[in-house]
Parts: C-alpha cells; sequence; structure tokens
C-alpha cells in the first residue's frame, strides 16, 4: 500500500468514510422506500412492561419481531463498518468483532436502563454509559479479550460526521463570526493564562506538561493534548495524566453544566454555545447541547467545531516556540505541513455532510425528506456515541490516575485554569449573544 493510501485510512479519514457510508444509505433507503434502514431506538418503558415492545412502541408479537430486527439492522450495520476500518488499517478483525459484540450487548444495556420512564426522567444516557463502563473497569476490571473494541475517538468521529447531516450549512455561515469570537479569541487567551500561571506563579518546571495541560483545557480535551504535546515533545506519563484529568472533568461538566445552565434559566443559544467553548471533549460537547435541547446542541458543535480548527495552528506555533525559546536549540524545524497533519481531519467530513444535506438533498427533495433522513440517521449517531460513551469508562481506571497524579500542582493548573476558561467564556457568550450588544442569530433546524 502506497504512503499517500495509508494517509487516508487514519482514524480520523476513516470516520469520514463510515460516516459518509450511513449517510448515503440512509439516504437512498428513505429517498426510494426500498428497504428500512432504521436502526433500533428505545422509548421510554416502565418497570411491569414488556421492554421490547416498548422499544417500538408496537403491539405486543409485532413489537418483538420490529425489536430483534432493527437490532440485527444495528449491529450488523455498525459492526460491519467498523470492523472494515480495523481491517484497512491492518488490524486484527477477528480480535475486533468478538469484542465489538461484547460492547455492543453493554450499549444495548445502557440504552434499556437509560429508557427506564424514572431514569430517564433525570439523566441522559450518556451518563449510564459512564456510568456502566466506570463500574466494570474500577471493579471487576476489563477483560483483555473486550479491549480491542474500546476505541473512544474512532466512534465519537464518525459519530460527528453523521451529526453533519443534519446541520444546516446557512446556520454555520450565520454563526460564523460569532463562533469565532467565542473559540479563537478565548482559547489563545486561556493557554497564554494557563502557561503563566502555571510556570511563574505554581513554578512547574515540566513545562511540556503546562502546555499540554493548558492546550486539553482550552480545545477539545485528548485531540489537543496529543497534538500539543507531540509538538512539545511531552513524555508519555506527562500526556496520559493530562488526558485522565481531562476525561475526569469532562465527565462532571457533561453531566452538571447542563444542570446549571437550566437552573440559571439561559437560553439553548448562550447555553449550548458556553457549553461548546467550555466541555473539553467534542462528543461530550454533542451529549452536554443534546441535553438542553436541538438548537444548543447545533450551537455547541458549531463552536466547538470552529474551536477544533485550531488544533493543527496551536500545534504548529507551540513547536515552533519550544524549539526556539523553551528548548533553546533552534535544531528543531516545523514546516507548514504540520498544521495539515495536526488538524482533525474529521471535521471535514462534518461540513461536508452539511453541505451535501443544505446544498444538493434539501433544494432536490425538500425539508420533510431531510428531516425523514435525518431521523434515520440520528440513532446511528446515538448508538456511535453510547460505543463512545462506554468506552470512556471502560478505558478510565480511578486507582491509575491516583496513581500518576504527583503532587497537588497539576491539578491546581486545570481546576484554575478551568475556571478562567468558563468565566471568560461566558463574558464572551453574553457579550455577543444576549443581543445587548449585536443581533442574536437564529439558527433553523432541520426537523
Amino acid at each position: 500500500m502506497s504512503e499517500k493510501s495509508k494517509k487516508l485510512l487514519t482514524e480520523d479519514w476513516l470516520a469520514v468514510w463510515i460516516g459518509f457510508v450511513v449517510i448515503a444509505i440512509g439516504c437512498v433507503a428513505v429517498l426510494t422506500g426500498w428497504f428500512d434502514f432504521s436502526a433500533l431506538k428505545f422509548s421510554t418503558w416502565s418497570v411491569g412492561e414488556s421492554a421490547a415492545t416498548k422499544a417500538v412502541g408496537l403491539g405486543t408479537q409485532m413489537g418483538t419481531w420490529v425489536f430483534w430486527r432493527k437490532l440485527l439492522v444495528t449491529v450488523l450495520v455498525l459492526g460491519v463498518l467498523f470492523a472494515g476500518g480495523i481491517k484497512l488499517q491492518g488490524g486484527k478483525v477477528g480480535k475486533f468483532i468478538p469484542a465489538f459484540l461484547g460492547l455492543f450487548v453493554l450499549a444495548v444495556v445502557v440504552r434499556l436502563i437509560s429508557a427506564e420512564f424514572t431514569l430517564n426522567r433525570y439523566l441522559e444516557w450518556a451518563f449510564w454509559a459512564l456510568i456502566v463502563g466506570l463500574l466494570i473497569s474500577n471493579t471487576v476490571g476489563v477483560p483483555k479479550w473486550l479491549k480491542p473494541a474500546i476505541r473512544t475517538e474512532y466512534y465519537i468521529k464518525t459519530g460527528l460526521v453523521i451529526m453533519g447531516f443534519s446541520v444546516l450549512f446557512s446556520n454555520i455561515a450565520k454563526f460564523g463570526l460569532y463562533g469565532l469570537g467565542i473559540a479563537w479569541i478565548v482559547t489563545p487567551i486561556v493557554i497564554i493564562f494557563m502557561w503563566w500561571f502555571g510556570t511563574k506563579v505554581l513554578k512547574m518546571d515540566n513545562k511540556p506538561m503546562v502546555i499540554t495541560l493548558a492546550a486539553a483545557t482550552s480545545v477539545c480535551g485528548t485531540s489537543a493534548a496529543i497534538a500539543t504535546g507531540a509538538a512539545a515533545k511531552a513524555k508519555k506519563d506527562d500526556l496520559s495524566i493530562a488526558i485522565s484529568i481531562s476525561i475526569i472533568f469532562t465527565i462532571l461538566m457533561m453531566v452538571f453544566e447542563p444542570m446549571i445552565i437550566r437552573a440559571c434559566g439561559m437560553n439553548q443559544l448562550m447555553g449550548g454555545s458556553l457549553i461548546g467553548g467550555t466541555v473539553d471533549s467534542t462528543g461530550a460537547v454533542v451529549l452536554a447541547g443534546n441535553a438542553l435541547g436541538p438548537e444548543a446542541e447545533q450551537a455547541a458543535v458549531l463552536v466547538k467545531s470552529i474551536q477544533n480548527i485550531l488544533i493543527g495552528f496551536i500545534a504548529f506555533f507551540v513547536a515552533i516556540f519550544f524549539a526556539t525559546r523553551v528548548e533553546n536549540s533552534g535544531a528543531s524545524k516545523v514546516g507548514a505541513g504540520e498544521i495539515w497533519t495536526r488538524f482533525p481531519k474529521f471535521i471535514i467530513g462534518f461540513f461536508v455532510a452539511s453541505l451535501v444535506a443544505s446544498f444538493i438533498i434539501q433544494p432536490i427533495f425538500g425539508g420533510d425528506q431531510v428531516g425523514a433522513i435525518n431521523k434515520v440517521l440520528d440513532q446511528y449517531k446515538n448508538w456511535a456515541f453510547v460505543l463512545a460513551f462506554t468506552s470512556i469508562g471502560l478505558d478510565t481506571n480511578f486507582k491509575e490516575i491516583g496513581k500518576q497524579m504527583q503532587g497537588g500542582k497539576v491539578l491546581w493548573l486545570y481546576v484554575v485554569g478551568q475556571t478562567f476558561n468558563i468565566a471568560l467564556t461566558l463574558f464572551a457568550v453574553w457579550f455577543l449573544l444576549s443581543g445587548v450588544v449585536f443581533p442574536v442569530p437564529e439558527l433553523a433546524l432541520f426537523k
């Protein structure tokens, strides 16, 4: 296989190709009516009812048949596509398939638990995915055979590409300048503040750790940490600590930030934008925004997507800064191609999907058909995210994280930096979206 072909088979690109395949099949299924491509969806149920029947809202006999058919379609589509991606990367499909089936069973349990009437009223399914994963990881431990399927970023990126089809490109155009103001002005200020606080106030000697944690806090957690850590030549342990802290607080913020925003009476546009600018993980941003409502979800994703574009540029400038100032050797040279290397390619898939929906499918077939397609795609997106957040739980061991926390300075750096990030982002959101200074953009939604 040529080097050029290998570059198109990275995890980012595979997420794009898999997302496009799901979108294409969904479009054909809905527009032609030749077959039913719907994935399994759980409606709310309560104790004493048949979960399978309630899942599809039909009579007992037919409901059970439809339940199992949709379940089979869901696991086959996702299993074949994700396993195909592993095969193209040269991975061991024989080990991935049984592991994926095990992970999918856990995902079904999560969806079933979160659909119970009482539990569903208080916490989103993402929380239960994390809980199930964390309980296994921190009690009996994750069995070795299950580990090949724990690929958080793989599932999240694919889900985001699929989600792109539901985002009107006109919203991106309307929200572009607002998003730039929230993401591109706040983010560099937070990085500079955390660098100053870590090196001057906390007097941390491990400067690669400081800049890695600063990027993870201000941009998008794991992806930014990996890109910036590589540019700063951070050690593996430093990267592990930065990612672990980011994951822990991402879980907390994903669950509690929507609750606090709702309690404060903030509207969906402002609340979603605040989530997009402050919650570290892209997948967590989607889920936290979804907890507030569809407009909040779109605003959150738009802000985070615009913010994610900075990953490559930040890694590029960090590499230059460390090579010329921190290391003071001048030996390392950074080419402009580093920006493209670090750029998260799945964002391209997200925007392309939005363009196709906005400028091809909608004008030709109408908004109602786009809405019908999105009802189908939405469940595949949700299943991808359930797999991702169950994986996060399975991949998070609090004992191991505790061992890596050498002293309290790293934790203080994150807490103070994230507090500053939230305060500054909140001000930017109020300044740009409250309507006091600038007109408020109206985001249309595909119904």
